[in-house]
């Protein structure tokens, strides 16, 4: 299997705070995987780490092979990977669509998905194009957030709790759509709290605590898993 991404050793800390402690974590290219854990186990801090939007890192973060854990934030973006965070970063004073087309094009040669396939994937963003950003719904928001990832030519997602907060409808848009680009070939890595939503996507889980791998296993494990999961998460 080729690996999108491998991490080894990884520590990471926040000003004094020593967050990651060596975590370890392989993608292979084309594959869904979902981060579990409860709050402030270090799953959020991981996908921060990778695009080095955290204090000092230590330890190895190949991205298509390529050590990234000394560049800086916008070239780790360069190598191909598009980050989606939390609060999901829509401007306020720009149209959907200006939302939309703001990000360049990366230079990690992966053409972009154009906008006429966005708007086929989100139909909801081609109606609500000429809307303020901050005018549309949550869900809105949060497809307008991966669909200018998409633009890119970003292949290695990276999307921090995207189902949080939103209605079940839209929720289920989004399963759909994580299933779409996985059978495009992308790589996907999601912290979710949602465990029924991220259950059925995922090819593979890692369960964080304390800022540590407390357990990885194979979708095809889930429910041999479950007694752990539940010492783990309470889901």
């Amino acid at each position: 299997m080729t690996l999108a991404l491998e991490i080894s050793q990884l520590n990471t800390w926040y000003g004094e705070s020593h967050i990651l402690h060596g975590v370890d974590l392989s993608v292979g290219k084309g594959e869904v995987v979902t981060l579990l854990g409860r709050n402030g186990s270090g799953r959020s801090t991981t996908l921060r780490a990778i695009m080095g939007l955290t204090g000092a890192r230590k330890g190895s973060i190949k991205v298509n092979g390529v050590e990234s854990i000394n560049l800086p934030t916008y070239k780790i973006a360069h190598l191909g990977i598009g980050y989606c965070p939390e609060e999901r970063g829509i401007f306020s004073s720009l149209s959907a669509e200006e939302n939309l087309m703001l990000p360049p094009q990366l230079a990690s040669g992966e053409a972009g998905m154009t906008i006429p396939e966005i708007y086929a994937m989100f139909p909801n963003l081609e109606e609500r194009k000429h809307s303020q950003g901050t005018r549309l719904s949550g869900g809105e928001q949060q497809m307008l957030a991966v669909a200018r990832i998409l633009r890119t030519g970003a292949r290695l997602l990276l999307l921090d709790e995207i189902s949080e907060g939103l209605a079940p409808v839209i929720v289920q848009g989004l399963a759909r759509m994580i299933t779409t680009l996985k059978a495009k070939g992308y790589t996907i890595i999601m912290v979710e709290q949602n465990f029924r939503f991220a259950a059925p996507l995922a090819d593979r889980f890692y369960v964080m605590e304390h800022g540590q791998i407390a357990l990885t296993f194979a979708a095809s494990e889930l429910e041999a898993r479950m007694p752990a999961l539940t010492e783990l998460l309470g889901v």
